[in-house]
């Protein structure tokens, strides 16, 4: 990996010899590199599992919770804190699984958060069993007979919710996904980065070489395009790149009413237990 201010030296990288997540780990690196971020103004709120173990190898601020909860608490910190670049991490079972209703309300908040789903169609941590996205068919230890729904489609799903940014990467391509990862934490509001990546250990369908014989990198698209967008989300080859971008929609801490201009933490400012009752009764 490339030396970066967001290094933690002597960290123990706990990942299984040719797991994806070492490539997405050095992007992110690069990619809060590139944009002139410090470690001690970005936040990284992760739950359980082998992706949301990303913080504990970074030296930034890091909160790592419940499972499938990084994404409310994620929406805490940048609520309380709007001066800070807010990450909320996880894999496909801790976003779309245990994080589904999350998910879901988050992007309808539009917090100005950017979420990285690590999907490598599987569950990782707990040795093997389906995923939301795992391919209808697919044996497990668990299903031996085959998954028998269809999967999650987490595009489709931000899209039609009214996500602001929608787009898709794959770790096998390092300088494209450093490239979205930068305009995800760039736009305002609320970005999903959907990001492919082989499970070595437990999926042996969805593989290294799968990923990069069943996607293609995007051209000449209409970001803007929304019906577009929605038409790439249901693709089976599998499109990699910014499927959709919305700029100027109102963020959940626009919408609060109590920053304006002013991004000072809330525990900082003047009044600040009237600023905290309003930001729990958006949340009801």
């Amino acid at each position: 990996m490339r030396e970066s201010n967001f290094d933690l030296p002597g960290a123990d990288l706990a990942w299984c010899p040719g797991c994806g997540d070492f490539k997405i780990l050095e992007a992110l690196k690069i990619a809060l590199e590139e944009l002139d971020l410090k470690p001690e103004d970005v936040t990284v709120v992760s739950g359980i599992g082998q992706a949301a173990k990303t913080p504990h190898f970074m030296k930034c601020n890091f909160l790592n919770g419940l499972h499938g909860r990084a994404l409310s608490h994620a929406t805490g910190v940048k609520a309380a804190n709007p001066s800070l670049t807010v990450l909320a991490i996880g894999g496909d079972g801790d976003m779309y699984g245990e994080g589904g209703n999350h998910f879901l309300h988050t992007i309808r908040r539009n917090p100005n958060i950017t979420n990285l789903v690590y999907d490598n169609m599987v569950y990782g941590l707990t040795k093997g069993q389906a995923s939301p996205t795992s391919p209808k068919g697919m044996t497990t230890p668990i299903q031996v007979r085959g998954v028998a729904s269809d999967p999650v489609n987490p595009l489709a799903l931000a899209l039609v919710q009214g996500a602001t940014f929608v787009a898709r990467a794959f770790s096998g391509n390092l300088d494209h996904t450093v490239k979205i990862m930068k305009a995800a934490i760039g736009h305002r509001g609320y970005s999903l980065v959907d990001i492919f990546q082989p499970c070595v250990s437990f999926n042996k369908i969805n593989t290294f070489k799968w990923f990069k014989d069943n996607t293609y990198i995007l051209e000449d698209h209409d970001q803007t395009d929304r019906t577009a967008a929605m038409e790439l989300a249901m693709r089976t080859d599998y499109p990699l790149g910014i499927l959709y971008c919305q700029e100027g929609k109102p963020t959940f801490e626009d919408n609060l009413g109590i920053y304006g201009d002013d991004t000072k933490p809330l525990f900082l400012k003047e009044g600040s237990q009237e600023a905290l009752r309003a930001i729990v009764d958006s949340l009801s």
